[in-house]
């Protein structure tokens, strides 16, 4: 009996080991490895060729060198659509998707169903945060889409955080995205604030934070170069005639900027220390939500806004555009080193890149013996309004104007029983008459118009209806217009659409590639290197090069 016992247990017990064998084992999920804190940095109104234009000028210790020699840079990256705008190109790089889909088809436009000019973050249904103004009557739900930072917090169930920090609102508030949080500046108060669509109070530390009132000592500082100004060499000269002196009173430096202190604080978004003001902002929302630091991926995305209205006063070539970057640089690398010093080396991921370039001065090129010129665009629309008028009694037969888009009034058309078609001939024929017009392109005819694939295909990208007009006016390159003085944005051209996009930190290795990619490809490879599900409306590609381990 013992023995038939013995064997009986011997076969029970392996054939239940044979059977444990044949199951496969159940081992604990492996965690998925996510840098601590991501940091999308844009700047605004940063051509490409910056990034070469002064490297021999920037510190050794800036950013730009940084991330140029120890991260990855994409040297093709553009911009797939029109029009290059700010409002636009924050949207893209966050949703990965174009203004056809994602609906922001300019920092303004006509809203054909409300008959009237929209912002691209407005909101009439919410409450400024912060101050007494209505600087904060903005949020994202003009957004048609979702941004990868929306996506980042649906993957970890809403435990990640994802701030917008800007000078301007929609710098801020459309990277952030819809579920996101943020802050920008009140040019009214010289304070960061919020809106109702996010919050009822600010929170102790942005309070805190605005208390310091740094405008005032960045006033205080005034505006002088960084080095003699004998060495900025890839300048003209300190005044020109194409440099606006109405914003700061002067063209030359010194900037004395005393007097705006506690008096006018619209004067800083045009001073350099713009960008360190919203550099210190950041520093003050990561201590206080404790950004990078609570075991789960957190996303910053900071939006750099004073190039943008330096550029637009004085130009590319300008001593005070290069006196700007330069800055910039040191702003830059203070960042990163207080990231280093928070989150630690390697622990986060920064990728830098800019929602548009900039236009050559017509003046400056022309002094060069190169072509450029100015449209008077708004000029031309009255005339041609005046003679559609006469011909057809239609009154504001163009009824609005933005980034070369031309909003036709058709509700009058159809309260006077007007042709369209007829009216739209008439304002065509008469535009590409004019000097600096290459030509002008019927919304709805995009896909039949003869243009250029590349051209055609940009115009396509950009156009949503009810939100894009119905005609389009592209000049001729380096024509921009209206204003002669400055510069300006929002066209097809490279030297609006092409930008700089560089990655650096956790899971990026030094490195360089020039083949073509697009702002829309940022999403999905954040998305890709985060694991996550990129924005809903996302029609770029992940850039592989980036992303080889």
């Amino acid at each position: 009996m013992r023995f038939v016992f013995s064997v009986l247990f011997l076969c029970t017990f392996f054939a239940a080991e044979a059977q444990q064998n044949s199951t496969p084992k159940q081992t604990a999920p492996a965690n998925i490895q996510r840098p601590k804190l991501v940091v999308g940095i844009m700047v605004d109104q940063m051509r490409w060729d910056y990034l070469y234009r002064y490297y021999q000028r920037y510190a050794a210790t800036g950013g730009f060198k940084r991330l140029l020699n120890q991260g990855f840079s994409c040297e093709n990256a553009f911009i797939p659509y029109t029009p290059t705008a700010t409002g636009c190109g924050h949207a893209a790089v966050y949703t990965g998707s174009v203004p056809a889909v994602n609906g922001i088809t300019g920092n303004n436009w006509w809203d054909a169903k409300q008959q009237r000019n929209m912002y691209c973050v407005e909101d009439k249904t919410v409450k400024t945060v912060g101050s007494d103004t209505r600087d904060g009557e903005m949020s994202p739900r003009n957004l048609m889409t979702n941004t990868v930072t929306d996506e980042l917090r649906l993957a970890t169930n809403f435990q990640s955080k994802s701030i917008g920090i800007s000078i301007k609102d929609r710098g801020a508030i459309l990277p952030a995205g819809l579920s996101g949080t943020a802050y920008w500046y009140d040019e009214a108060r010289g304070l960061f604030v919020s809106s109702t669509y996010y919050m009822n109070d600010l929170p102790q530390w942005a309070k805190e934070f605005n208390a310091r009132k740094l405008p005032d000592e960045y006033y205080k500082q005034g505006w002088n170069t960084l080095y003699p100004i004998s060495t900025y060499l890839q300048s003209g000269k300190d005044s020109a005639v194409h440099e606006r002196s109405d914003l700061l009173n002067k063209t030359t430096f010194p900037y004395d900027t005393k007097s705006y202190a506690g008096t006018n604080y619209g004067k800083l978004p045009y001073l350099p220390q713009g960008a360190t003001y919203t550099f210190e902002m950041a520093k003050a929302a990561m201590k206080g939500e404790q950004l990078g630091k609570r075991g789960i991926t957190d996303f910053l995305a900071v939006s750099i806004s004073s190039p943008d209205y330096m550029g637009h006063t004085y130009g590319p070539n300008s001593v005070e555009a290069e006196d700007t970057y330069l800055r910039l640089d040191k702003d830059l690398g203070d960042f990163l080193n207080y990231l280093d010093e928070t989150v630690g080396k390697g622990q986060y991921t920064v990728f830098l890149t800019a929602d548009h370039g900039a236009a050559h001065v017509p003046d400056f090129l022309k002094s060069n013996n190169l072509k450029g010129g100015s449209i008077p665009l708004s000029t031309l629309i009255k005339k041609v309004n005046d003679e559609i008028a006469t011909k057809f009694n239609v009154k504001n037969a163009v009824i609005f104007s933005a980034y070369y888009n031309l909003a036709l009034n058709t509700k009058a058309f159809d309260t006077l029983q007007t042709d369209v078609a007829v009216i739209k001939k008439y304002v065509i024929a008469f535009m590409e008459k004019q000097d600096g017009i290459y030509r002008v392109i019927d919304k709805e005819n995009l896909d039949n118009s003869l243009l250029p694939k590349p051209i055609r295909e940009r115009l396509i990208n950009g156009y949503y209806p009810y939100r894009s007009g119905d005609l389009q006016v592209i000049p001729e390159p380096q024509w921009f217009k209206d204003n002669p003085k400055g510069t300006d944005h929002s066209v097809w051209n490279p030297y609006d659409s092409h930008i700089p996009l560089l990655w650096y930190g956790w899971g990026i290795k030094p490195g360089k590639s020039n083949q073509e990619v697009y702002m829309t490809d940022i999403a999905p490879t954040v998305a890709a290197l985060l694991r996550i599900q990129m924005p809903n409306g996302c029609v770029g590609k992940p850039i592989l090069p980036v992303l080889q381990q």
